[in-house]
């Protein structure tokens, strides 16, 4: 992970007050467009219970969102130990420990749909009610459909006003993704913004 304060993240610094770096890592960190949307929607919204798949830059600025709202929290799946340090240092940096946990959970053998997928620990889910959902992982490189599991998993934790953020949704996997969540959850509404990378928003 490298510190830095790119220019596309300046205004995003800016709105929620981030003066002392934001951990940034070329070709990984969700683009500033991305955050624009989940940062927005966390404000605008009041989520009291957030799940991240992956973490980083996001995880820092969802838990200063919650941190201006006076309530909720960030919940990130992390498989990469020194990427789940390096985050957690960042949130400690930022005095942001009582709106964010960040959860080391390797990958680990899961059967979903059928199917078997690396994807992390279901044990470390939130037993209570998720109101926003961030799907940024597992990294599309480990296996095709890597971010499918996501939803089937979670979907019996989801509260009925959760809204669901995919990243790198102009890619073709993750528009495959999307139309089997559509199949198996036709409740969902899908909306597609023409971000750098691409995102999907579902909600009911």
């Amino acid at each position: 992970m490298v510190t830095d304060d790119p220019q596309q993240y300046h205004a995003l610094q800016a709105r929620l007050e981030l003066t002392q770096g934001i951990p940034f890592t070329p070709n990984w960190s969700a683009g500033a467009d991305f955050i624009q949307l989940i940062v927005d929607a966390c404000l605008n919204n009041r989520p009291k219970q957030i799940l991240e798949c992956s973490s980083g830059l996001t995880t820092l600025m969802l838990a200063r969102c919650c941190q201006i709202n006076g309530d909720g929290h960030v919940v990130s799946l992390e498989d990469g130990l020194q990427y789940a340090d390096d985050t957690r240092g960042y949130i400690d940096r930022y005095g942001l420990g009582d709106f964010a946990s960040v959860i080391h959970a390797p990958l680990q053998e899961t059967a979903v749909d059928g199917n078997s997928y690396q994807w992390y620990s279901t044990d470390a889910i939130p037993g209570t009610a998720i109101d926003m959902l961030v799907i940024d992982g597992p990294s599309g490189f480990i296996q095709k459909h890597s971010r499918y599991p996501a939803l089937p998993l979670c979907h019996p934790r989801l509260s009925e006003h959760c809204v669901i953020f995919l990243d790198d949704a102009a890619r073709e996997d993750e528009q495959a993704i999307v139309r089997q969540w559509q199949e198996h959850y036709p409740e969902l509404r899908h909306d597609y913004r023409n971000t750098t990378r691409g995102c999907s928003i579902l909600s009911r």
